[in-house]
């Protein structure tokens, strides 16, 4: 194949003494054997986007390496010097999950900032996601980094970057940030070798004020009865980080009769048991569950490799395991935390709940019965501790979630917390122990309540330059030609969160433009059901999320939901 002279620059630059000597015969191995691979690694720069990066990992400036390491850190510095002239001391803590690379990457960032001056606290050994968040509160710091790729596959890392809040960058700092990275000419303006003496290591003292935090919480505070210490729970934190924290603050809340899978309990970046490490994805989970099978547990909970995620599985009143979907736990939890608040007679007004779009509308129905106010954000959790940082001291926030099994009580945190929310749904598990019932149970209950949703996501990956035009290819068929059914059923609203627009295909009437702005699709039926689609902001793939109800729950409706399901995705498939 044919290289542009422009890809050719890029390529003599890396083959240049500025680079070290491993990255040069990488490259010149690229261009000798792999002229697919050097093109799609050198076609462009890694995107530094709204909260960071995350990509392959690799040489060039396309990939996740500690160049682009190097850069996105120096374009790090240079905003919170400009932000931040007259502070004597700028701090920036960092941690990393247990990805190939990950540690290195930690290194490389915090010597960076050193170089430029910059007070780093860095984690002496991987910590998950939420501890991160915790540690820019708790050390009042300027800013975070944390080197993870979440649950993606083996091949990629990535750079989250927290403002002093503890949550990921929003406007108008990621821009700010953006835009200094973009201004960095070459690898020479990143500078190097800072003094050693402005790293700090950390680590288990505040794994302790982490933890007790944790278990200080107003929903942990009732002793466990004798049935619900001995209750069997099998945690694996899918070779991440969730081992350092989770079957230890499980024990510490007294249940003594917590499993860990072997198999996946020491961190391992090439994920080897698995073909995703995906708590989401049921193979990710198959492990725990046969574990689970052999020990008779009630409770499986899994965690990914930041352990910022949680999947979740549970005995229904049958004795088979059952595994919850996201939207599920989120039910779950939210009734626990709202029914535990009323029960504690805590203060009822000013509270807010906060879900993305794409989560489940049953979420409000809790909320309304609760009398709790249901705000709406876009798909991302930083866009839920935006919502947190709004209204601080003002409203209190009681609980934000994501279906992508994203989940957060309580304001000491500022990103999702899988910590945190192993500990709620064991300690859920116990309450309904108590109570003669089960988690499984406690959801049908929930459906006969207050109705029935059955949600359902698909996701079309396309990778590689091809791959992006593809998706935006079909995202503006979408907004050209938009969809008038889902099935059998006529969509009577559009809503395009990108240009603003909400209308009926069916007669073209306009209705109130969506406050919401992103690349996202939305379609209503008049039966009720909804699609929203949009890109992935991390990954190469397009998402479908599709949600249908009925008034009520049971195995007949079930059917019907699922097949009505199938229905749909089958149309948008031709």
């Amino acid at each position: 194949m044919d290289i542009s002279e422009e890809i050719m620059a890029r390529v003599r630059a890396w083959l240049s003494y500025e680079y070290d000597k491993d990255t040069r015969e990488r490259v010149q191995w690229l261009l000798e054997n792999d002229l697919v691979t050097l093109q799609e690694s050198f076609s462009g720069d890694l995107e530094f986007g709204t909260g960071g990066m995350r990509g392959i990992m690799g040489v060039g400036p396309n990939r996740l390496n500690i160049y682009t390491i190097g850069r996105a850190t120096q374009g790090l510095a240079n905003y919170l010097q400009k932000n931040y002239p007259t502070v004597a001391e700028l701090r920036v803590a960092i941690a990393y999950d247990c990805r190939n690379n990950s540690a290195r990457f930690a290194e490389v960032a915090a010597d960076t900032l050193a170089a430029n001056g910059i007070r780093v606290f860095l984690y002496e050994s991987l910590r998950p996601t939420p501890q991160l968040s915790f540690t820019v509160r708790t050390l009042s710091c300027h800013a975070g980094i944390v080197i993870t790729a979440s649950h993606n596959p083996k091949e990629y890392n990535g750079y989250k970057v927290y403002w002093g809040d503890g949550a990921q960058v929003v406007p108008p700092h990621d821009k700010g940030i953006i835009d200094e990275v973009r201004g960095l000419e070459n690898v020479e303006a990143v500078k190097h070798k800072g003094d050693p003496s402005l790293i700090v290591r950390i680590g288990r003292e505040i794994d302790e004020v982490y933890l007790s935090t944790l278990l200080d919480s107003p929903f942990c505070r009732e002793k466990l009865s004798e049935a619900a210490t001995e209750m069997g729970i099998v945690y694996t934190p899918i070779h991440g980080t969730g081992a350092t924290l989770i079957p230890q603050v499980l024990r510490r809340r007294g249940f003594k009769n917590v499993h860990v899978v072997t198999k996946q309990r020491d961190p391992d970046g090439d994920f080897k048991t698995v073909v995703s490490p995906n708590p989401e994805e049921p193979s990710a989970m198959s492990l725990a569950v046969a574990l689970a099978e052999e020990t008779q547990a009630a409770l499986v909970l899994g965690t990914d490799p930041d352990a910022d995620r949680v999947g979740v599985y549970a005995r229904d009143p049958k004795g088979e395991l059952v595994r919850f979907d996201g939207n599920q736990i989120a039910i779950l939890l939210a009734y626990f935390v709202l029914e535990r608040e009323q029960e504690l007679k805590r203060p009822r007004s000013k509270r807010f709940m906060v879900r993305t779009i794409v989560t489940t509308p049953l979420l409000d129905a809790l909320a309304q019965a609760y009398k709790v106010e249901m705000r709406h954000v876009l798909t991302g959790f930083k866009y839920i501790a935006e919502e947190i940082a709004a209204s601080e001291g003002k409203c209190r926030f009681v609980m934000g979630a994501e279906e992508s099994h994203g989940y957060l009580v309580g304001d000491k945190v500022r990103d999702k917390d899988a910590v945190q929310s192993c500990l709620l749904l064991a300690e859920f598990a116990a309450w309904a122990l108590a109570h003669g019932t089960n988690l499984c149970e406690e959801l049908q209950r929930l459906y006969a309540k207050y109705g029935y949703w059955k949600h359902a996501q698909r996701s079309l990956v396309r990778k590689g330059d091809e791959g992006k035009r593809e998706i935006e290819e079909r995202m503006r068929l979408l907004r050209t030609t938009p969809l008038t059914m889902l099935g059998e059923e006529k969509v009577v609203r559009v809503t395009d969160y990108l240009t603003g627009r909400a209308y009926n295909p069916q007669n073209q009437e306009e209705y109130a433009k969506p406050v919401l702005h992103a690349d996202v699709m939305e379609f209503e039926t008049e039966g009720g059901s909804r699609l929203l689609v949009r890109p992935s902001g991390t990954e190469p793939k397009i998402k479908y999320y599709l949600g249908v109800r009925a008034p009520r729950f049971d195995a007949q409706i079930e059917a019907v939901l699922t097949a009505r399901i199938e229905q749909i995705f089958n149309t948008i498939a031709e």
